[in-house]
């Protein structure tokens, strides 16, 4: 029975050496790896860092502007103004998070089976319609609808670029790639904030200031949908920016590094199959207990400012430095991350940062100590944003199949979604301002986090370490695609990136 390439066989089934030789492993790869310069692939990559993630970076910008702005409008009396009353609004935000968890997964099957290319921007052009439509809206129901077609419009997005990106990159470029992207999301809160706090200064006898705030960010997205729709590349090997000699030196490098074959064919039940591994059932728990944290931050981040008793207008203004120094850490993080291609550690200390956030503003009194509650909101920031990224970079870096690798991110990143759920039914209205049982709650969760993560890398450096013992091989997750791995033996040789 062939040996699934996802699935790296158990030590006591190891054999004590590998009974190929190396010359016969390296042949493949190594030897096309050498007929290109490292200048041409810089060259090539720029070209893909240039041309690729700003247009994926303002697309994600929208999507967390479109999904957030619900926050930014409740500051200026959205919710008073169409009738929400008791937890409404708390209920509105959580109803996003039920189909944005039940369809990522089949929509990012299509990502696959049709060109995310081209999926994308149509995801896109729908998210943006229904935040068009809330600036309409004018009751509970109406917003309820819309609120549940945006979660389906946005399902699919973080895990499609995430896949799409893995076919541009290799494993120790793609974590500061998904966090040049995810970024975007990240400083959306501070993009909120100030476009809030311009907006809001509009004036006018028929329309709301929140009115003005959906009919601004909708219709930026539903524009750029088009320009995104012509501009991205199905694949390095089907774009016009790439010469014959790059398009094969791009097939090469995801051949040696992060795929068993490029452009695969979808295979729907092989491409379940890695979670018959006990490993991604631990990568499960590790999505899950991250999403409560991040979901609360993201969510909830003006609410918890509102409660150091600031006016709307400075409310607004104060949630922006502390994204910019959420996306800064962000930026810091992933990019070490891919410098040294380690992925548990650089998890560990932002939870850590998010956890004595959630601490200090539980056991504190945010209007007596407005300066300490506030720092914290600097490392609530510092600490929920990158998390996300590396852990999605880790799985991916782990699955080589394209297929696979395309459902493990949409059901990872669904399970991290569904944490919103959690986040959303403990932020209640009569726990305002401070909150407690949700502090409480999300610093618990990142704690678990923490110790899965810690746990799995110990876990992965340790195998790596025995398999090379039992193979008389001395292979690292660097190592691996420059001078031992071909396409055939990616089983027996492949180590984890922890």
């Amino acid at each position: 029975m062939k040996q699934s390439s996802d699935m790296i066989p158990p030590l006591d089934k190891a054999p004590t050496r590998l009974s190929v030789s190396k010359d016969e492993v390296t042949c493949d790869v190594s030897e096309s790896l050498n007929a290109f310069s490292k200048d041409e692939e810089r060259r090539m990559v720029r070209k893909f860092d240039w041309m690729l993630l700003p247009p994926l970076a303002f697309m994600y910008l929208c999507n967390a502007l479109d999904r957030g702005n619900t926050g930014n409008a409740k500051t200026d009396g959205w919710d008073v103004d169409i009738g929400l009353e008791g937890n409404q609004y708390y209920f509105l935000v959580m109803i996003f998070y039920v189909p944005f968890c039940l369809f990522g997964t089949p929509i990012s099957l299509l990502v696959k089976r049709f060109p995310a290319a081209r999926v994308l921007p149509l995801m896109m052009l729908g998210f943006g319609s229904m935040a068009l439509c809330t600036a309409a809206a004018k009751n509970f129901s109406q917003v309820f609808a819309i609120r549940f077609f945006l979660g389906i419009f946005e399902s699919a997005m973080l895990p499609g670029v995430v896949f799409y990106l893995s076919t541009f990159y290799k494993r120790d470029e793609l974590a500061s790639r998904v966090g040049i992207f995810y970024a975007a999301a990240s400083i959306s809160g501070a993009f909120s904030g100030l476009i809030a706090f311009g907006v809001f200064q509009i004036k006018h006898s028929k329309y709301y200031g929140w009115q003005f705030l959906f009919f601004i960010e909708g219709a930026s997205t539903i524009i750029f949908s088009f320009f995104a729709l012509l501009w991205l590349p199905r694949s390095p090997s089907r774009w016009f920016l790439l010469t014959a000699r790059e398009k094969e030196i791009a097939r090469i490098r995801i051949l040696g590094d992060s795929s068993v074959a490029v452009d695969e064919q979808l295979n729907i039940k092989d491409a379940f199959r890695p979670f018959k591994d006990w490993r991604y059932g631990i990568w499960a728990l590790i999505s899950l207990s991250l999403g409560v944290p991040l979901a609360s931050v993201n969510n909830f981040l003006p609410q918890i400012v509102a409660s150091l008793g600031y006016s709307t207008i400075r409310t607004n203004l104060l949630t922006v430095a502390p994204n910019i120094v959420g996306t800064v850490a962000l930026l810091i993080l992933t990019f070490s991350s891919d410098h040294f291609r380690e992925r548990s550690i650089h998890i560990c200390i932002p939870l850590a940062t998010a956890i004595v956030g959630f601490i200090i503003l539980g056991v504190i009194n945010p209007i007596a100590d407005r300066h300490v509650a506030y720092f914290a909101c600097f490392l609530l920031t510092m600490g929920a944003f990158a998390p996300s990224v590396l852990v999605a970079s880790w799985y991916s870096n782990n699955t080589p199949s394209e297929s696979r690798r395309a459902v493990v991110a949409a059901v990872m990143i669904a399970i991290a979604n569904a944490a919103g759920l959690i986040s959303t039914n403990v932020f209640r209205a009569q726990d305002a301002p401070k909150y407690v049982p949700a502090l409480i709650t999300s610093a618990c969760f990142g704690a678990i986090c923490l110790v899965l993560v810690a746990s799995m890398g110990i876990y992965m450096r340790v195998e790596n370490r025995r398999r090379n013992k039992a193979q008389g091989l001395n292979l690292t997750a660097t190592g691996v695609e420059t001078e031992h791995l071909s396409e055939g033996y990616r089983s027996p040789l492949f180590r984890y990136m922890y």
